[in-house]
């Protein structure tokens, strides 16, 4: 998993709709790149849901929001319509980009052992980690990416 003080992968990601998104676009700016399992799910709802609610606080910062999943654009879409989400959703259906942040691997959700993605949030100044947020609980966890983005 990528630590503090390392600089982000080279990614060219397509989002909810349809735009292309590239490491470069991180490029001088601070951003909040969360790593979910699965739209539309109870966490991962919630955890979008909190950095929806959030995301004018993170934006007068001058902070942007993108999610990520292995979900499709179409998958994205209809998450990012259905509980109106203001920030974009990035398509990973390959797990290369998380592969690369080092967020895929084995998981374990009640007893049962899979491949996929560990929640996971980096805070990324000018293509740079700068903080790290392993095993997220949702639960505060938008609100405590906006403490440290201050």
């Amino acid at each position: 998993m990528l630590q503090p003080g390392d600089r982000i992968p080279a990614f060219d990601l397509e989002d909810d709709q349809g735009n292309r998104v590239t490491d470069a676009d991180f490029a001088g700016r601070t951003v909040v790149l969360y790593f979910y399992p699965k739209d539309d799910t109870p966490g991962c709802t919630k955890q979008a849901c909190a950095f929806r609610d959030a995301h004018a606080a993170f934006r007068a910062q001058g902070v942007a929001i993108y999610g990520v999943s292995a979900d499709d654009v179409a998958s994205h879409a209809r998450f990012r319509d259905k509980f109106g989400l203001t920030f974009p959703l990035l398509a990973d259906p390959d797990h290369a980009v998380c592969e690369a942040f080092g967020v895929w691997g084995e998981q374990e959700w009640q007893g049962h052992r899979f491949t996929g993605i560990a929640r996971t949030t980096f805070v990324i100044d000018d293509g740079v980690v700068k903080t790290v947020f392993p095993d997220v609980d949702v639960m505060g966890h938008a609100e405590r990416v906006l403490a440290d983005v201050f």
